[in-house]
């Protein structure tokens, strides 16, 4: 159903904003004066949030500008379950949202949502309509909150998952910056030293009739080959960025990449610590929603990101649906961490296993924590000591010229 942007006069002739559904550009003008207010000025909004219609996702450049990030939806997850909680109808509670959101292209969608509310259709349905939006986690927990008559502990509950896999996704980016800046700024003073600092003290040394020593002729050779050959160098590094895109979006390129991380030393480990708290806590919340293990597992299979995760998730889903038990369909090919399998074994023994895949999201979220802090630690110092090697060598090719000048001199 198209959405409207529109300004209206309100009852005491004062100015007001907001958005409406409507089959048309007619109807929308009627809805607002039955609301008690007169028109001014309507316009229709553009699609947004990879609206889904007949079956198919829609899609425009401007998803690219107006994408829906996981934040904005936590908080407007937050907001709706407050005020469902309040004793809201979820009709109201949408658009008294609307009102409050800021995002244009979430407040289209809740505008939408609540027109698609409003027809007879489920919230849950409403909501996927808009998958680039809404994930499958996000909409089957809804569904059956809706089901269960407990939506707004359902919603509670998707805003605490999502603020955790946000937080804990943050921290691991906020600790890469540090080591990111310094190789940038460590390229940036070499290629400097190399193209313009490099030559015009080598230039002193042209009328020299007696042989540059050899450290000295290799950083002349190198600087002379990346000053005229530079732009080899970036078509070959953004060459390099696009093969490796390719390879990624390859099925099997993918599937070979993941699966060789996974045996990386240090970085090997931090990935599957990261993928069982995204398993665990999917998993145990979408459990302790009423989804059944079978599509649960099928959910979680397409958000845990690396490939080769999912299909051992997928063939442990098939053992699972032949009565075999979760730890053990899950432990194969050390996918998972061995404490992770032994967890999820107990809980199944004890019963509690939504309980028991949440203590296993908190316990590896804090090792992930602890795994990224000591993996910057070792960063820094060693590519400083590189960076170090570098200036050096420089500083060493510059001045054993010049010592041997001082030599011919004495």
């Amino acid at each position: 159903m198209p959405v409207y942007d529109y300004t209206a006069l309100d009852a005491k002739g004062k100015n007001i904003n907001g958005i409406i559904d409507a089959d048309g550009e007619a109807a929308a003008r009627q809805k607002i004066r039955a609301a008690g207010h007169y028109p001014v000025s309507l316009r229709l909004m553009k699609s947004s949030g990879g609206e889904k219609v007949e079956g198919r996702q829609r899609f425009d450049l401007s998803q690219l500008f107006t994408r829906i990030r996981p934040a904005e939806v936590c908080i407007m997850t937050r907001q709706l379950a407050t005020l469902i909680g309040a004793g809201f109808p979820l009709v109201s509670a949408l658009e008294s949202l609307s009102a409050q959101i800021g995002s244009p292209g979430l407040k289209k969608i809740i505008a939408s949502i609540k027109g698609t509310v409003v027809e007879g259709s489920t919230f849950a349905n409403a909501l996927a309509k808009y998958p680039n939006a809404f994930s499958p986690i996000y909409i089957n927990m809804v569904s059956s909150g809706e089901s269960s008559g407990t939506l707004e502990i359902v919603l509670e509950r998707l805003a605490d998952m999502t603020e955790k896999q946000e937080a804990l996704k943050a921290k691991m980016f906020t600790a890469m910056i540090y080591p990111l800046c310094i190789m940038c700024i460590s390229a940036l003073i070499v290629s400097l030293l190399l193209v313009y600092v490099t030559p015009k003290i080598m230039s002193m040394f042209d009328n020299m009739k007696q042989e540059l020593p050899l450290p000295t002729q290799i950083l002349v050779g190198t600087s002379d080959l990346f000053k005229s050959y530079w732009w080899v160098l970036v078509i070959l590094i953004i060459a390099l960025l696009f093969a490796m895109r390719a390879i990624y979006r390859n099925e099997k390129g993918r599937r070979w990449i993941d699966t060789k991380s996974l045996k990386l030393p240090l970085f090997g480990s931090l990935v599957r610590r990261f993928t069982a708290v995204q398993f665990a806590r999917t998993l145990g919340s979408l459990l302790d929603n009423g989804v059944s293990m079978l599509p649960a597992l099928g959910i979680v299979q397409n958000i845990v990101g690396n490939v080769f995760i999912a299909r051992v998730v997928a063939d442990g889903a098939t053992e699972v649906s032949k009565g075999q038990g979760l730890g053990k369909a899950l432990d194969v090919k050390k996918a998972f961490p061995p404490m992770a399998i032994q967890m999820i074994q107990v809980g199944e023994q004890s019963g509690n296993l939504e309980e028991m895949l949440n203590k296993i999201a908190d316990v590896f979220e804090k090792e992930v924590e602890t795994t990224v802090m000591r993996l910057t630690a070792l960063v820094e110092p060693i590519m400083l000591m590189i960076m170090a090697s570098i200036v050096f060598f420089i500083v060493l090719a510059i001045c054993l010229p010049i010592f041997e000048m001082n030599q011919l001199v004495r």
